[in-house]
């Protein structure tokens, strides 16, 4: 359904064209990701999409770059509601992997890779940096730093693979397709209760003084 409006401001054509893009590369894949494509869905014309991203390239950043703000910011609360004990580490998996396979991330990164374009992958790497820096500074001891960073580390590549091959790798192998979700789920299970038990430690020496 085309999104038709006698006039937008140039931030709101931009938003509109990377949400048409998104949802375009949900239904059918990153190859669908045109700006001939988009510019049907929004009622607007090639040359003008051309105008606010310059290329099929630079609307694919836009696009990446949307995905990663999203992407991290839900994590984000999701990781701060979970370090409360408001959430169990296992919906962090679920989201990540989510948004990798539904949400697309990993079809367009895969995409981007096979087309030579991997510079529209740099504000998604860039995110999650940022995400991971912040977390690292609300850790509760500045120690656990490399812990949030393999856990980070190992959770996208995971999501990442099981976006492209997981459905087929598990069958091979005999596993239940949410295997690879189980394992980082375990993983970021054990971090935490490092981090808590390095807590309790630094809590325990502070009082002793």
């Amino acid at each position: 359904m085309s999104i038709k409006r006698a006039r937008l401001s140039p931030d709101e054509s931009r938003h509109a064209a990377v949400e048409a893009a998104r949802v375009l590369l949900i239904e059918a894949g990153p190859q669908a990701v045109t700006l001939k494509a988009v510019a049907a869905r929004i009622g607007r014309t090639h040359a003008n999409l051309l105008h606010h991203f310059g290329s099929a390239a630079g609307l694919q950043k836009a696009l990446a770059a949307h995905l990663g703000e999203t992407i991290t910011a839900t994590i984000g609360k999701a990781v701060d509601a979970m370090r409360r004990g408001e959430v169990a580490p296992r919906l962090i998996v679920d989201m990540t992997f989510d948004a990798f396979d539904a949400g697309g991330a990993g079809a367009l990164a895969s995409w981007m890779l096979a087309s030579g374009n991997e510079d529209a992958l740099d504000p998604v790497v860039e995110a999650i940096h940022r995400l991971v820096d912040k977390l690292v500074a609300t850790a509760l001891t500045p120690d656990l730093g490399d812990v949030i960073r393999d856990n980070t580390l190992m959770l996208v590549l995971l999501a990442l693979g099981d976006s492209q091959m997981g459905g087929p790798m598990a069958a091979s192998l005999g596993l239940p397709r949410e295997k690879a979700r189980e394992i980082a789920t375990r993983s970021l299970v054990a971090a935490l209760m490092a981090e808590a038990a390095a807590f309790a430690a630094t809590e325990a020496a502070q009082a002793k003084v």
